[in-house]
């Protein structure tokens, strides 16, 4: 097995490698004047069992082009089989046509990977499952349920537990969380009145005297679970926290986070920390290093990698 590892996330691939106890492959990822990506593989990779770590996180196209000339270089070097690792898989909201004449860019860019010469993507939890089917290789979608719930149980306890979903469109990964904790689930409704008006936060579920959790796959202005935790607390909850397995936080968005009421916001190193991340009080990094090196290590064995979610 060869480890090979973009620009995108140094400390992560290094944690990986760490975990797996193997080194990282030696390679050249860098940048001509022009900002054309060049790749270089500087150990022999014939016959080897690829894997290529890189999510494709900001910038998106720069990374997103580091994967696929860097599994361009594996193809044609000989590779026995080349699995991409994209912790964070970029351009995964654009997964429909949301209006008219508009593009659905997350299958344009599993093409793209296909085309270069992927034979599997493993990956952790895509913003809508059905990316999965964009992909015509074998797909692993990893959870970050079972870290989550373990550092929950150890920071918070289980009792007087709620878990919220902070929109309709996450209660599949909250209830998962909820099942997981033996906790009741909370929604909250979120809608505009009418264009240009505030949100109305609606909660949905009893909040009283608890401390309330919320679950999502990515945050990035932070301004859906500041309102949200606002309303909680106006509900009744004593504190609210918020575990986010992709820390996107774009411009300005660790600021508001630690401004915010939130006593936490817990985030997984999918995505390379920034100095705001680093700045926030009350933002944390949780590693999913273990947990990608072990799918990894069971995919070069032919393990079964859905056991990692019992």
């Amino acid at each position: 097995m060869k480890l090979l590892a973009g620009n995108s996330n140094p400390q992560l691939a290094k944690a990986i490698s760490s975990y797996l106890g193997r080194p990282l492959a030696k390679s050249i990822v860098k940048k001509f004047a022009d900002k054309e990506v060049f790749v270089e593989i500087e150990e022999n990779v014939r016959g080897e069992d690829v894997f290529i770590l890189q999510s494709t996180s900001y910038p998106a196209n720069d990374n997103l082009m580091e994967l696929l000339i860097l599994t361009d270089a594996a193809r044609r070097s000989s590779a026995r089989r080349i699995t991409a690792v994209i912790p964070y898989f970029g351009y995964a909201r654009q997964d429909r046509k949301s209006a008219p004449r508009t593009p659905i860019s997350a299958k344009l860019v599993a093409n793209l990977i296909v085309e270069a010469g992927v034979d599997r993507v493993l990956t952790l939890d895509l913003h809508a499952g059905q990316i999965q089917g964009f992909f015509d290789i074998p797909t692993d979608n990893l959870f970050a349920a079972p870290v989550s719930v373990r550092d929950i149980k150890k920071h918070y306890g289980t009792k007087n537990i709620t878990i919220v979903s902070p929109d309709a469109g996450g209660v599949v990964r909250a209830r998962n969380v909820a099942t997981r904790m033996g906790a009741p689930l909370v929604i909250v409704d979120k809608r505009r009145p009418r264009a240009g008006a505030s949100e109305v936060m609606n909660i949905i579920g009893d909040v009283e005297g608890h401390t309330c959790i919320m679950i999502d796959d990515m945050v990035d202005s932070g301004g859906t679970l500041v309102n949200a935790a606002d309303a909680l607390l106006g509900a009744g909850a004593t504190a609210v926290s918020a575990y986010i397995t992709h820390g996107v936080l774009s411009s300005g968005a660790p600021e508001r986070i630690a401004a915010s009421n939130l006593k936490e916001l817990v985030i997984t190193d999918s995505i390379a920390e920034t100095k705001g991340v680093k700045d926030a009080a009350n933002i944390r990094i949780l590693s999913i290093a273990d947990h990608m090196g072990e799918a990894i290590a069971r995919t070069a064995a032919e393990q079964s990698v859905s056991s990692l979610f019992d």
